[in-house]
């Protein structure tokens, strides 16, 4: 039975995993949420103003009640800022999984921080809420997301062809999966 203890805070060798405060609004515009591209590949809307932002802060705040909601400010420990987040954003009670989302402004990407923080929720998943299967999915034009699957050790389900369509072309959604055998096996 899946157990739902809400947003925890989750600490990594770099980063701090912890519900968003109305506090990180200004690192979150500048750090991801206005950037486009970061944006695309995230299939979020770009927010082009600190109000719109804090917006979306009032709705992350508000659903911290909730103790089946869990998403992530990414706070690196050097600077103190939020670069990111994390999320289940799925999260399926009665078939126990879980589907993971993420996205790491661009000045933080190909370092390491968006593996670090996966690896840290897959293991709440497990550990914490007791999930049986935790999936993800993403692009295939999307390589870092690719890369960061393949570390946390997913493995590759199937392709949604021509699923989204981006600036004139069509892109596939790609879905990895890791079951909790599989994650205390390579523990």
């Amino acid at each position: 039975m899946l157990t739902h203890i809400g947003t925890q805070t989750i600490e990594t060798e770099r980063l701090i995993l912890r519900r968003f405060e109305y506090t990180d609004c200004d690192a979150v515009f500048r750090n991801w949420a206005s950037d486009e591209h970061v944006q695309t590949m995230y299939s979020e809307p770009t927010y082009r103003t600190l109000e719109e932002v804090n917006g979306l802060l009032e709705k992350y705040i508000g659903n911290y009640e909730r103790e089946d909601y869990y998403r992530w400010a990414v706070i690196d420990k050097e600077n103190g800022e939020c670069i990111g987040q994390i999320a289940y954003f799925l999260v399926d009670s009665k078939n126990h999984f879980a589907e993971i989302e993420y996205c790491i402004g661009a000045d933080f990407q190909c370092r390491g921080y968006c593996t670090e923080a996966a690896k840290a929720v897959i293991a709440f998943g497990f550990d914490k809420m007791n999930l049986h299967k935790v999936q993800i999915c993403t692009k295939t034009i999307n390589a870092p997301s690719k890369k960061v699957i393949e570390k946390c050790g997913f493995t590759y389900e199937g392709t949604l062809r021509d699923y989204f369509y981006m600036s004139g072309k069509y892109v596939g959604r790609l879905y990895f999966s890791i079951l909790r055998e599989e994650y205390e096996s390579r523990r």
